[in-house]
């Protein structure tokens, strides 16, 4: 076997969410808008888009451009959150940005929506910065507190699209340069035929690639992507 699926993956550090490590593709404009939040105080956008798109990237890309601004930030995922941790929402209002990914995680959560919705309150009337993610549309998110839709209405909502192919090879290309690899493009153009054309599945495989390289002390080359595909299908 190349490696146990069920052991996490111990690669080197990443460098942090940055926007000049994100390969935009036809989402030119939503980057654009994202990094004027910085000098826009009082701003708030919901951005929206598949599983991995690339929502929670921007999100911790933004929180690193305010933290380079001197300007403090704080990122929350909110899936898998207790209810416990709803009281880490107090106070969130004296940043300069908020940035809460997964909001469909929480949809129909009456403690949850309730929570965030005087958070966002907070957060508009100290003239904060408020960018919220969620794999669903606004209007397709079931959510109970119609208050709760109508202050996201208030921002800007923004749609990460699909990328085409040759942005797919992009970001395939600079994760691997990430982590140290040269990926051989006939590699990258045969991941891209034969596997899940998802960029969460994609960036996976390529981490993948890299262990079990590592592991077996091999190049990586097509014979040792198609084993490893082959062993995560089993």
């Amino acid at each position: 076997m190349l490696f146990s699926p069920q052991i996490p993956l111990q690669l080197e550090p990443r460098r942090d969410s940055r926007f000049e490590d994100f390969v935009s593709g036809p989402n030119h404009a939503v980057v654009e808008a994202l990094k004027h939040m910085p000098a826009e105080p009082g701003s708030s956008i919901f951005l929206f888009g598949d599983e991995g798109s690339g929502k929670t990237h921007l999100l911790n890309a933004l929180c690193y451009e305010t933290r380079e601004r001197q300007g403090r930030a704080f990122y929350l995922t909110l899936k898998r959150l207790p209810k416990e941790a709803i009281a880490s929402l107090q106070g969130l209002e004296k940043l300069d940005l908020v940035c809460v990914d997964d909001l469909h995680v929480i949809a129909g959560d009456e403690a949850w929506e309730e929570a965030l919705f005087h958070c966002f309150n907070r957060i508009r009337e100290a003239n904060g910065r408020l960018l919220v993610s969620s794999r669903k549309r606004l209007s397709a998110l079931d959510l109970g507190l119609p208050d709760l839709a109508s202050r996201l209405a208030w921002g800007l909502r923004l749609p990460l699209l699909p990328l085409a192919d040759n942005d797919k090879l992009a970001v395939i290309d600079l994760h691997s340069n990430v982590l140290g690899l040269s990926l051989p493009e006939d590699v990258q153009q045969y991941l891209l035929k034969h596997h899940d054309r998802s960029m969460t599945a994609l960036i996976q495989t390529v981490e993948n690639l890299h262990q079990a390289a590592l592991t077996n002390k091999r190049r990586i080359t097509v014979p040792l992507a198609r084993e490893v595909l082959k062993v995560a299908r089993e």
